[in-house]
């Protein structure tokens, strides 16, 4: 009885135990979010299939099975480092966007601030229109499947290259996450909501579209008027001037007053 007792006692955590399963718990949810809505998600859940039916196998004995499923196990693990390395290279830099090394990283982002502000100082004066979403806690993985990858430093004269005038990518939407330009071309989605002012175009439809459905900051430069506009949390900040844009980014605090959709309440001005 004594004997049955002391190996209960075994799987009774103590302390230290549940502190471990808690660190356990958030890294494999974390590595969950970073994996979302990506190839990597698909090859976990082939993964698993593929344990699932190796454990079926050792049940009922199918040898053969069982020996080609533990060769692919051995060769898999390398052979996925190589196929998925897009993936385990952005989620590692997402693991880097974390809050606990938001500290480290404010040197950086106060660089692509900068650049960014740089680059619509630059589009404004030369009347090129724009639209720029910068990426926050939601990811914009949706809308750069369909874009064109670009993977570089974020720079004003590389924005103000991807928006000239007649390029390719002149018309779509530059995406920016973990201080990089991720992709240019992309098609945001258009807010369905009426806007107070008709005058109005694509760019500012699409800004208030993506950020109702996202977090993100979102850009616009108007190739009419030349002036500049930001989109947040499903609101349109108008007349933004250069130090307005720079204190958004640094600070990226949410509109005073919350969106309300589907009314004209939706749009706002400044100044």
């Amino acid at each position: 009885m004594n004997r049955i007792w002391d190996t209960l006692l075994l799987f009774r955590p103590g302390g230290a135990d549940l502190v471990e399963i808690l660190l356990v718990s958030a890294l494999i949810y974390r590595l969950l979010l970073l994996i979302h809505r990506t190839r990597a998600m698909q090859m976990l859940l082939g993964v698993l299939l593929l344990a699932s039916v190796f454990l079926l196998a050792q049940l009922l004995g199918f040898q053969l099975i069982e020996r080609i499923l533990e060769t692919l196990f051995q060769y898999g693990a390398i052979a996925a480092l190589v196929i998925f390395q897009p993936e385990l290279r952005s989620a590692l830099a997402r693991l880097g966007q974390s809050r606990m090394l938001r500290p480290f990283t404010r040197f950086e982002e106060s660089q692509v601030t900068d650049e960014v502000v740089a680059a619509v100082e630059q589009l404004t004066r030369a009347k090129v229109g724009a639209i720029i979403a910068i990426e926050q806690e939601v990811a914009l993985d949706e809308y750069a499947e369909a874009a064109s990858r670009v993977d570089a430093p974020v720079t004003s004269a590389m924005l103000s290259t991807i928006f000239t005038p007649y390029s390719p990518l002149h018309d779509g939407a530059v995406l920016l996450a973990g201080g990089q330009i991720r992709c240019a071309g992309a098609i945001l989605p258009l807010t369905q909501y009426p806007l107070a002012d008709r005058s109005l175009g694509t760019r500012h439809r699409a800004a208030l579209g993506l950020s109702e459905e996202t977090d993100a900051i979102v850009i616009v430069v108007s190739e009419e008027t030349s002036r500049v506009s930001v989109a947040r949390a499903g609101r349109l900040e108008r007349d933004v001037s250069s130090d307005r844009l720079r204190e958004i980014l640094a600070q990226k605090e949410e509109p005073a007053t919350p969106a309300l959709p589907g009314r004209l309440g939706g749009l706002m001005r400044s100044g």
